[in-house]
């Protein structure tokens, strides 16, 4: 995988629509066959659900100030990959929010083949304040 320039995330600086980094792999027969392996299905076609491309471009664009939960993920699946071909994998900012006084970032993620062929879209949203997660649940003394 390519090494981008890492930035400090930057929630008002952020810009929806803002590009993040592409990058690129070859996907194997072995990845197919471990990813096969760990969930148990002999069958299955999606071995880049493991890899999370949304998030994995996230975390490659920003090294600091990313603390975050994940709070919903979408998937769409269009064709299976096919092992030995090279995946490419664009990402961007697709929106931001403040839902109950807490700040949300939506990056998304389309992943396609060498022959141009769309494997998948993906959307991360993520909560960008992890202390809050649980408050509601803790006793006060």
């Amino acid at each position: 995988m390519v090494s981008p320039q890492h930035r400090k995330f930057d929630f008002d600086g952020t810009q929806i629509g803002e590009d993040l980094i592409s990058y690129e792999y070859d996907l194997t027969q072995e990845m197919l066959d471990g990813f096969r392996r760990a969930v148990e299905d002999a069958g299955a076609p999606f071995p880049t659900i493991a890899a999370r491309h949304d998030s994995s471009a996230f975390f490659m664009a920003f090294q600091e100030n990313t603390d975050g939960v994940n709070a919903g993920s979408e998937l769409e699946f269009y064709n299976p990959p096919i092992p030995g071909k090279k995946i490419k994998v664009t990402s961007r900012i697709s929106n931001k929010y403040w839902r109950r006084d807490k700040p949300y970032v939506v990056v998304e993620a389309t992943a396609t083949d060498e022959d141009g062929r769309l494997l998948e879209k993906t959307r991360t949203f993520r909560m960008m304040k992890p202390d809050e997660v649980g408050k509601k649940w803790q006793t006060q003394g």
